[in-house]
């Protein structure tokens, strides 16, 4: 059954069936829609059901039904009536009109419905003015009664590349007490998603200007200010470079685990006492640590956080891998090679960190040679090259060949 069957038996009912949310914001937008979901007023869920009894119910606190991988609410109002995200009293019924529902919606954008039967939008918030002007805005006062949706509106502004209007901020600042009653899964699928986007740093600008970025990204917040010498980082401090290599990781992977890497590479530098700056050192042991609390405060995945500890700690030696003596640079390739992030993640945040001040950041090639020397030289090749088989003197000799395989290397190049 498609949409228009279904909106034309909903219509001889009295009612009115509406494409809502996210899909009518991206068919404006030119974006690929990836869900549908749709809205009916004029019905009671006793005669929605009598309609369609094939359609499954799910939900407790409003009914939401699917119907051939279609998503159909009833209208509905919201009360808040608790602290956090979930706290809300739902009324439904068919005397709620389009408008109504729309209301309790976040952002303008969302707020917009389009009449399956006629073409009809039903705009009353100006959504469609402010997706042309690249603008987020809060739909209501409604707004504040839910606390997720301060990280819902950064994250759609670094994913849409828009502005997030002043009283927006000024709602999102308002809603920063109750932002420590949010499920920390619920924060890092909203950080995820926006990670996941072209400009990842669009979100954790948007929380900063709201003055809320403390509350779940403490140790982000901390590179505000964090001086760094000028000749090495004309950009600003240690929150802008941070920016930036993010932004550039997501030019070059699509993987999150490496674009997250990137985003905690230096957030030792967040707690350098203020008499050592604009100097740094030991960043990259400290920020181990930290890498790690931000990981159990937003529910971060474990690889994600054994990813970050790696870029925290080794990116340093990355940037002057071709400095280093044979033996540290044998040392530094088998320690990476064996850890979750690699090789090739970590050359790529070693070439974020730095594409701004190399003169040629292209020469950061140490993935390539370090896969061919541990591939050539590996366990079996001691073992037979030695006939040996004890543990430790395979581990031993494995570290000398090494080296001597990347003498010569050195020396044919």
């Amino acid at each position: 059954m498609d949409k228009i069957e279904i909106a034309k038996k909903i219509r001889k009912k009295g009612g009115t069936l509406y494409l809502v949310g996210g899909a009518v914001r991206d068919e404006l937008l030119g974006r690929e829609v990836q869900d549908e979901d749709y809205c009916v007023t004029g019905l009671s869920e006793e005669k929605f059901e009598e309609l369609f009894p094939m359609a499954y119910k799910r939900g407790t606190s409003f009914p939401v039904y699917v119907l051939e991988t279609k998503e159909i609410a009833l209208a509905r109002r919201e009360q808040k009536s608790g602290i956090g995200h979930k706290e809300f009293s739902v009324v439904t019924g068919k005397e709620i009109t389009i408008e109504e529902d729309l209301a309790r919606r976040d952002i303008t954008i969302n707020a917009i419905a389009k009449n399956v039967l006629t073409q009809e939008w039903i705009d009353p918030y100006q959504g469609r003015k402010d997706l042309k002007n690249k603008i987020i805005r809060a739909t209501t006062s409604a707004f504040l009664e839910d606390p997720l949706r301060a990280y819902r509106v950064a994250r759609f502004a670094s994913i849409l590349e828009f502005e997030v209007e002043q009283n927006t901020l000024s709602m999102m600042q308002k809603l920063k007490p109750e932002l420590s009653s949010l499920a920390k899964e619920r924060v890092f699928e909203e950080c995820k998603k926006a990670l996941a986007s072209k400009k990842p740093s669009i979100f954790f600008r948007v929380l900063k200007s709201a003055g809320i970025l403390e509350v779940h990204f403490k140790e982000i917040q901390d590179l505000i200010g964090s001086l760094q010498p000028i000749k090495y980082h004309p950009e600003g401090d240690s929150f802008e470079h941070t920016m930036m290599v993010v932004d550039k990781s997501a030019e070059i992977t699509e993987d999150l685990r490496i674009r997250f890497s990137c985003l905690v590479h230096d957030l030792g530098k967040g707690i350098t006492p203020k008499e050592m700056l604009p100097h740094h050192y030991g960043h990259d042991k400290k920020g181990e640590e930290l890498v790690e609390h931000l990981g159990q405060r937003i529910a971060i995945p474990k690889a994600w956080i054994e990813c970050g500890k790696v870029a925290a700690k080794e990116h340093m030696l990355g940037g002057i891998f071709e400095q280093m003596s044979i033996p540290k640079q044998v040392d530094f390739l088998t320690r990476v090679a064996k850890s979750r992030l690699g090789l090739d993640g970590m050359q790529i945040v070693v070439f974020c960190d730095r594409w701004r001040k190399e003169e040629k950041p292209e020469n950061i090639l140490f993935a390539q040679i370090g896969k061919e020397c541990l591939k050539e030289i590996n366990g079996e090749y001691i073992k037979q090259k030695y006939s040996i088989e004890d543990t430790k003197q395979v581990g031993e000799l494995l570290r000398k060949e090494r080296i001597e395989w990347m003498k010569k290397k050195k020396q044919n190049t």
